[in-house]
């Protein structure tokens, strides 16, 4: 695909955005507009919507390059961004709604009647708001520069940009028509490509994927270098290098023996047919059969990594910032109920695409290993498969799926870690609510570009789910405590949000910083919600359990609203103060 293709296709996408935004900027007048669309959306939209904003750069591109190099044991990422909606379901989605409150802040104070409560939910929206936006400004980085060549920067700056013009003009009644339409758009630019790869596959007989070893070349292959990369060659090759290896020029046939070695940006290696693909430092791709059976990760513990990721992904769901804040806007629980049901839906079709993408790319696109780029598998597999005008639309396409979904997880992440600096921070400097809002929304934009920018690249996915780690170890526990529990106090609910919380972002930043690789150590820390979650749950109990007289007082007036149906009119006079109620006729 030409560069001018790719270019047009973000910018036809990006001025998409913006227009359909202004259909919601003439009705968002109120604060309730710009917080919560006036809790008027329907199920149906707001399904949409949630599919908009949840299917992220992780769902989009990750998926796919993570099932490209680990294959099997990566297919837990989809069923469990899937499944984690099921136990909002049950669990969740419309007492949240019945609470009554704009954020995770403010159910955390009224449910607790604390202001100190407030403010350490505060500080973690905050946390996993960052940490979430900053796969979606790598992956849009990644984008543009695979289909354009521009500079990495470009990519973050143009998604902020038009998120910003998105969020300040409308807020979330603005942002609820983007992110629907964006949900299609993700899942066509996905499903045509993939129909053709699909016959194109078939039509070479199906070839199947390598049992007997490691990846290797079907047929003689150059491969340009788009980054400054260190690889591991494991079988000595003869290849053709054009640029600049292990610091210095070459031209010219080079003999590379087993062992690590740096290539430099705009350097083209050629490799002959049926060599073994060396990969970039960063990974560790499996092969043969590894790759095709579960529980077969490079981890040293893979038994346990698997199943803390389990737990990060089916409860991290209900913890995401950005996501629970879509169930304030349903008008009434049953319409939470209905909402999610949808979603549910919409994922499950979606998530099989991906998949789709990864294993064919093993086959087609296997010199990302080499690169590291596993994540672009996404973009280039229809260039690779079909030439001509017909290719370069369909990439087109693609690219076009991919930004969308930059913008649409950005704007929900955006709308709510604005909501909470707009009301905790910002707010109290500045009077007008709706400019608090939109200076808000300027700086939740700020911070994540500048570590998106500074920090090296990662898998995507890989930092997403450490997001829903954190968001396990503590919003999950306040919310399911909080609600099911009235024995929960304040000072239980903080230290489990500041245990929990804590540990699982000294994890993450552990993670990303240190990186070990060996020992236990090194899985505990890349998947701490296996133990950082029940600590989190414990903390709340214990410290709750010797601290009676810090319930809140009003708990059971809070208690009824969370769990009584709509149709009892609670300020109206059918509740009395012993916690029993009765439904009008």
């Amino acid at each position: 695909m030409s560069p001018t293709l790719g270019m047009a296709a973000i910018a036809v996408t990006a001025i998409v955005t913006v227009l359909v935004g202004v259909i919601g900027v003439r009705a968002a007048r109120t604060t309730s507009d710009f917080y919560v669309a006036s809790r008027s959306v329907t199920p149906w939209w707001n399904a949409s919507a949630i599919g908009g904003e949840y299917l992220s750069a992780a769902s989009f591109l990750g998926v796919a390059g993570l099932v490209l190099a680990y294959g099997a044991d990566m297919l837990w990422f989809p069923v469990g961004y899937t499944a984690g909606y099921l136990v909002l379901l049950v669990l969740v989605a419309a007492p949240l709604r019945r609470s009554g409150a704009y954020t995770l802040p403010d159910f955390a104070e009224a449910r607790l009647e604390s202001l100190t409560a407030r403010r350490t939910a505060s500080v973690l929206v905050v946390t996993i708001g960052w940490l979430y936006l900053l796969p979606q400004f790598q992956a849009a980085g990644l984008t543009v520069r695979t289909v354009t060549g521009a500079p990495r920067w470009v990519g973050p700056v143009v998604v902020a940009v038009v998120v910003l013009i998105g969020v300040v003009s409308g807020g979330m009644r603005s942002i609820t028509f983007v992110q629907a339409f964006q949900y299609w758009l993700k899942l066509t630019a996905l499903a045509v490509p993939a129909v053709f790869i699909i016959l194109i596959w078939q039509s070479q007989g199906s070839p199947a994927i390598n049992q007997e070893g490691p990846p290797t070349f079907a047929e003689s292959t150059v491969v340009d270098i788009g980054t400054d990369v260190s690889v591991e060659v494991t079988d000595e090759v003869e290849v053709v290098v054009q640029g600049v290896l292990n610091g210095q020029a070459q031209e010219g046939t080079v003999r590379l023996a087993p062992g690590h070695h740096a290539l430099s940006r705009g350097t083209e290696v050629t490799f002959p047919a049926g060599a073994v693909i060396p990969h970039a430092d960063a990974l560790r791709p499996l092969a043969g059969e590894d790759w095709l059976l579960p529980l077969q990760s490079s981890s040293q513990h893979p038994l346990y990594s698997t199943y803390s990721l389990i737990l990060a992904l089916f409860f991290g769901t209900m913890g995401l910032p950005h996501v629970l804040v879509r169930f304030y806007t349903n008008p009434d629980g049953r319409a939470a109920r209905r909402t999610t049901v949808t979603v549910l839906g919409l994922l499950g079709i979606f998530y099989l695409l991906p998949t789709v993408y990864g294993v064919l790319g093993r086959l087609y696109t296997p010199d990302l290993l080499l690169t590291g780029r596993t994540d672009a598998v996404v973009l280039l597999l229809p260039g690779r498969l079909i030439d001509g005008l017909a290719g370069d639309l369909l990439s087109a396409l693609v690219t076009a799926g991919a930004f969308a979904a930059f913008l649409s997880t950005s704007s929900g992440l955006t709308i709510s870690v604005a909501g909470v600096l707009s009301q905790d921070l910002i707010g109290r400097r500045v009077p007008n609510p709706v400019r608090a809002f939109r200076l808000s929304a300027l700086l939740a934009l700020v911070v994540p570009i500048a570590l998106a920018l500074a920090s090296p690249s990662l898998g995507i996915a890989d930092v997403v789910g450490l997001a829903f780690a954190v968001a396990a170890s503590s919003f999950c526990p306040l919310l399911i405590l909080g609600i099911w529990w009235r024995r929960l106090t304040d000072v239980g609910a903080i230290a489990g949000l500041i245990t929990g919380g804590g540990l699982s972002t000294l994890s993450v930043l552990a993670t990303l910083l240190w990186a070990p690789s060996t020992g236990w150590w090194a899985a505990a820390l890349a998947q701490p919600a296996a133990w950082t979650m029940p600590i989190a749950f414990l903390m709340m109990v214990l410290v709750s359990l010797v601290t009676p007289r810090r319930i809140a007082a009003g708990v059971g007036r809070t208690m009824i609203r969370l769990h009584t149906p709509e149709s009892v009119d609670l300020d109206r006079g059918d509740w009395d103060p012993e916690d029993r109620w009765r439904t009008r006729t």
